[in-house]
């Protein structure tokens, strides 16, 4: 109240009790520490205004002194929680003024006069707030409550502006030229030359998108299993809580035949299948079966037709192009793509624990995904929406894992339809390999083998066993390798290696040839190095790094990194007989093979080549790697991928997962789908604020989803963020709506309403241009009167028009604005005091008056030198 009264003063200082017991209540005890602070102020020649705090905190009443040369400032207050009648007017109010400065003149100085009325807008009657909470019964084709799987609901589901208040402002009046008292005033709101506007916003609006994210980051506290969710396990056998123990034993001793056929995964499932429906009544079934299909179906697109489709990703018109800035925010979260099966499955398992069933429906869901994953592995289905090749280790694990079942997939539906062929006498190429080091695409074109290794080609993947330790080597083709000098491989020279019969090739290598033999060099059919996800990679470090320091150590740990290594050299001798190592190093590494031109004996300039410094130095594990390395092809080599095992190992760790890890596995993304759909509604509003927090929310996301078992607290921080963004959005729209910028049809005056409900969002009040004249004024009048006339339920402006005479529209007439919730004062003058002959000297005088609160602040300046 005493910061604005006309003295040039930027700092104060405030004598305030320590605790609220020792509050100053007493007027005595006031007046001593009054006396206290002139003397103070007096002895130290101190200009700075000193307050003491007096009365209880929440009263928040002050008193002060201020000295200067030859002035002394009084600083006074009064507070009551009614005005009196005789002063809620202007005329009471300047009784007050001019008594309290007690000037001895007779004609006194005219009072400058400001004031401010403040009114205040709740009911915005013709403005329904437009978002409605979808209808979680609702279910049509792709669409549950409203929402399409894959998308996002947003917006917030109550008015975010609660109110609009308006201040009325008069800064320059005189008195005498305005009348306010108990019976009449001039001051009418539309004829204020000062208008301002500010809002205030509802205490956190429940906004949609942000309880979405919130009750799935909820799961993540969650401690139990998926079978402690739905009840019993779901491979519990049919009738076992009935069976009688005391069979137990014979059970055991009889001797009961096996139906071998009968006990492959996939009819496995599909028991369980029937199990859990039949230990599941319809009822109790937290998803019921339209939902569930629908889910299925949206999952799983290649499903719906006859033949299953391959499981490669491809960009749909919702999701943003792949090369696109937002598409490639997964890197930067480390969550997935937003076209892939993972990113679908999150925000179906979000919609699915906020609408139909929360825990128990995202249980239930994930395991029926566990056993769609085993029905694809068993039947060679790919899983669609996966990107082909091996895991990306941008992504999140479980992203990963569900690639690395593609790859499986992948490997076995080549080995199996190479059996096909092989049976069949229908040669086709099966191999799953990359086509060489080149890249090249093996095609009809450069395949150059003869008819003979064209059918070892359509056996090979005949050879593959399921399990990892088999070879192929059945007798004859025993003594076929004994015959071919396989056994003195290691021991002879290339030119017992170069009696061996060629196998495994793949096309020849341009117009190179071996430098022993002068045959032309081929590049060998080799096994692709396993695919490895995040964790594997890190299982593998940490046991590389037991292995120690040691002789022995290091010498296993080469030898486990180089497997990939051996078996392409392997590959390369068997369809390569007679190389060398320099051979296998101009295909497999040109790099560590450097040629020079020199001039021979005869005068000739030749080419000399020889192996990099770091190939000749000595025990390298190339060269131990070469010299262990047995000409076999990749189809008898051991598999470096045993793709049954790990694939068994994927499902097993999809299928012990508990929602609480699944939800901190694909919680990156739904913040990803979050703020794609944040960042998606904002374009349409173009708040250049809202941009910029956007920017922030990326990034500080990008610094906490990095990095494994990020922090609650964090991940609360990120929701809490696009929960505010979401809001202001709302705010924005609802603005908006109510001003209706969308309806104007001059250009003109709808930029500057889009101007004024951006300043109304970012500014804590916004002038009106024009004051009630103007565009955005005269809406706002507009406003307050429907209000009043909703609240006094009279008949709306077009129906008074048509009533007849003057008397019934006075009868139904009804203010434009409400009284106002709070009336401000300021009264200024400059007059002599305490004597006529001191010192004209500023006076002011500070009231505010609402419903609950009287309130008058006074700064009272005495001459000290001539009184």
């Amino acid at each position: 109240c005493f910061l604005n009264n006309g003295f040039l003063h930027s700092e104060f200082l405030v004598i305030a009790p320590a605790a609220h017991s020792d509050a100053v209540l007493s007027e005595s005890k006031c007046n001593l520490l009054l006396s206290s602070v002139s003397i103070a102020l007096g002895n130290t020649g101190c200009q700075v205004p000193l307050f003491v705090q007096i009365h209880h905190k929440w009263r928040r009443m002050y008193v002060g002194e201020c000295q200067g040369p030859g002035v002394r400032t009084d600083f006074e207050m009064v507070h009551l929680r009614k005005a009196p009648n005789q002063y809620t007017h202007l005329s009471g109010l300047l009784d007050i003024f001019k008594s309290k400065i007690g000037c001895p003149l007779t004609p006194l100085p005219p009072v400058s006069i400001a004031i401010r009325f403040t009114y205040v807008l709740q009911d915005w009657q013709q403005y329904f707030w437009p978002q409605q909470p979808p209808d979680i019964d609702a279910l049509v084709g792709g669409e549950v409550g409203g929402l399409e799987f894959g998308k996002l609901p947003f917006g917030a589901c109550e008015d975010p502006i609660s109110e609009l208040h308006l201040a009325t402002t008069w800064p320059h009046l005189t008195e005498g030229i305005i009348v306010d008292n108990d019976v009449y005033s001039d001051l009418d709101p539309l004829q204020a030359p000062h208008w301002s506007v500010r809002v205030r916003k509802a205490d956190n609006p429940q906004c949609l998108l942000g309880d979405f994210v919130t009750e799935f980051f909820k799961i993540c506290r969650r401690k139990e299993s998926t079978d402690e969710i739905l009840g019993r396990s779901s491979f519990e056998e049919e009738g076992r809580e009935t069976a009688d123990i005391t069979h137990a034993l014979s059970k055991l001793t009889e001797p009961a035949p096996v139906p071998i056929h009968k006990l492959s995964v996939s009819n496995m499932v599909h028991t369980a299948k029937k199990k859990i429906r039949k230990h599941r009544g319809a009822e109790e079934s937290p998803l019921n079966n339209d939902v569930l299909n629908t889910i299925l179906l949206f999952l799983f697109p290649d499903a719906a037709s006859e033949r299953p489709l391959d499981g490669t990703t491809t960009s749909t018109d919702n999701n943003p192009a792949s090369e696109s800035e937002d598409y490639n925010l997964y890197n930067q979260f480390k969550s997935a793509p937003s076209d892939s099966l993972t990113y679908k499955l999150a925000l179906c398992l979000c919609m699915i624990n906020f609408y139909h069933g929360g825990l128990k429906g995202v249980a239930h869901l994930w395991q029926e995904f566990v056993l769609e994953m085993r029905f694809r592995w068993e039947n060679n289905f790919m899983i669609p929406g996966l990107a082909s090749g091996p895991p990306d280790l941008r992504c999140c694990l479980l992203h990963q894992k569900l690639q690395m079942l593609n790859c499986c997939i992948e490997r076995k539906k080549a080995r199996d339809e190479g059996k096909k062929t092989s049976t069949s006498d229908n040669v086709t190429n099966t191999y799953p390999g990359d086509a060489g080091k080149t890249g090249d695409q093996l095609g009809p074109d450069n395949l150059k083998d003869t008819d003979k290794e064209k059918g070892e080609v359509g056996k090979s993947w005949d050879s593959w066993s399921d399990s990892e330790e088999e070879f192929f080597e059945c007798l004859s083709d025993t003594e076929e390798l004994k015959g071919n000098g396989q056994e003195s491989g290691k021991k002879g020279g290339p030119k017992e290696m170069a009696n061996l019969k060629p196998e495994g090739r793949l096309y020849q290598h341009g117009n190179l040839t071996l430098l022993h033999n002068g045959e032309p060099l081929y590049i060998p059919v080799t096994q692709e190095p396993a695919p490895m996800t995040e964790d594997l990679l890190e299982e593998q470090s940490e046991v590389l790094a037991k292995l120690g320091t040691s002789a022995e150590g290091a010498h296993l740990r080469a030898r486990m990194q180089s497997a990939c290594l051996l078996s392409d050299m392997e590959s390369f001798k068997a369809a390569n007989p007679g190389c060398c190592l320099e051979d296998f190093v101009r295909w497999y590494s040109p790099r560590d093979y450097i040629e020079e031109e020199v001039i021979d004996e005869k005068g000739n300039m030749v080419l000399k080549g020889e192996l990099s410094a770091r190939m000749k130095i000595p025990s390298n594990m190339w060269v131990e790697a070469w010299e262990t390395a047995k000409p076999i092809p990749a189809r008898r080599q051991r598999r470096l991928f045993d793709d049954t095992r790990e694939a068994e190992k994927v499902l097993h760790y999809l299928a012990v997962q508990k929602p609480a890890d699944l939800a901190r596995h694909l919680l990156p993304c739904v913040v990803h789908a979050a703020v794609l759909k944040v960042k998606e509604e904002e374009s349409l509003e173009n708040i250049s604020s809202v941009k910029k927090i956007i920017k922030q929310i990326i990034s500080h996301s990008s610094k906490v989803l990095h990095f494994p078992s990020p922090e609650d607290k964090k991940l609360e921080e990120i929701i809490h963020q696009i929960t505010n963004v979401e809001a202001q959005i709302a705010r924005a729209r609802s603005l908006k709506a109510k001003f209706g910028t969308e309806k104007c049809e001059q250009e003109e005056e709808k930029e500057d309403l889009e101007r004024f409900v951006s300043c109304l969002l970012e500014q804590p009040e916004v002038l009106v241009t024009g004051a009630g004249r103007g565009h955005a004024g005269r809406i706002i009048h507009k406003l307050f009167v429907n209000a009043q006339r909703a609240a006094a339920m009279a008949p709306p402006e077009e129906e008074l028009k048509r009533l007849g005479s003057p008397e019934e529209r006075r009868q139904n007439l009804v203010s434009d604005f409400p009284p106002p919730a709070g009336r401000e004062f300021i009264l200024r003058t400059t007059v002599p005091r305490p004597a006529p002959y001191s010192k004209a000297l500023p006076q002011r005088m500070y009231s505010v008056l609402t419903k609950e609160d009287f309130r008058l602040a006074g700064a009272f300046s005495s001459d000290t030198s001539f009184f």
